[in-house]
């Protein structure tokens, strides 16, 4: 795998710097960022004439990639301490800004035996009578929601009855795909993606309790790298007004106050 993870991020950068040469900055996102950042990048553009080019992501993986080289301007991670990591490396501006707070929920397909029910009750039911055959969370490896999923079945206790059934997702985003397109019966997924619309309409999804996964918090902090251009500074500056963070809310997001560090 060590192997396997260089040669795609060696393939990735060359895609990357070609693409930095040839057009807009290359941005790195955390999956859970999909619809809202995308939203808030089709705004950016047609305000200000310039657009990014997002490419979204486990959070670890792109830390992975930016400590060996790829050039993006901008890291919007779903676990801040990546960006420290990188900070400390000298590879960033600054150590960032803290941008959002990320909810999980257990979502569950259409047509499947569990229920949507938040003290994971169900759940446990299930696994002792065998309904559950396949269970999706992002890999705790490298994806902080996986690491926050994991947290929230260790609390409930179910952390070694389930573990065999996991299907884990390279991303948060692939392990919604897994169990929006009922190949597990249910999993731990970002609120932001579960509630977009074209997710939601395949399943039922309940909030689960930030204080399930509190050693796993999923604090998500933006930073822009040291070659970052205008262009990415200006995308930075935006991410953090009024008009972004308000997309933020609408996609389940829970905003940090402004005075926190």
């Amino acid at each position: 795998m060590p192997i396997l993870r260089a040669a795609v991020c060696l393939l990735l950068l060359a895609e990357l710097t070609i693409a930095k040469a040839a057009g807009p900055p290359p941005i790195a996102a955390a999956a859970d960022l999909k619809f809202a950042l995308t939203e808030v990048a089709e705004v950016f553009e047609k305000e200000s004439g310039h657009a990014v080019k997002l490419s979204f992501g486990s959070s670890g993986n792109f830390a992975y990639q930016l400590e060996h080289g790829a050039p993006f301007e901008l890291f919007l991670s779903a676990d801040e301490h990546l960006v420290f990591r990188l900070a400390d490396r000298g590879l960033t501006r600054d150590r960032g800004v803290l941008y959002a707070i990320g909810r999980l929920v257990l979502f569950v397909p259409h047509g499947s035996p569990l229920q949507a029910d938040a003290a994971l009750n169900d759940l446990k039911a299930a696994l002792a009578d065998g309904r559950v055959k396949r269970f999706a969370i992002a890999n705790p490896e490298h994806a902080p929601y996986g690491r926050a999923a994991r947290a929230v079945l260790q609390h409930a206790g179910l952390w070694s009855a389930i573990e065999s059934k996991l299907v884990l997702g390279e991303s948060a985003a692939q392990a919604m795909q897994f169990a929006a397109s009922g190949s597990s019966q249910g999993g731990l997924l970002p609120l932001s993606l579960a509630s977009a619309p074209a997710v939601a309409q395949s399943g039922s999804f309940t909030l689960i309790s930030s204080e399930w996964h509190a050693s796993e918090p999923l604090r998500q902090r933006l930073v822009l790298m040291k070659s970052a251009g205008d262009t990415a500074r200006a995308f930075y500056d935006y991410v953090q007004k009024p008009a972004a963070r308000a997309v933020f809310v609408r996609h389940g997001f829970v905003l940090p106050n402004k005075a926190t560090p």
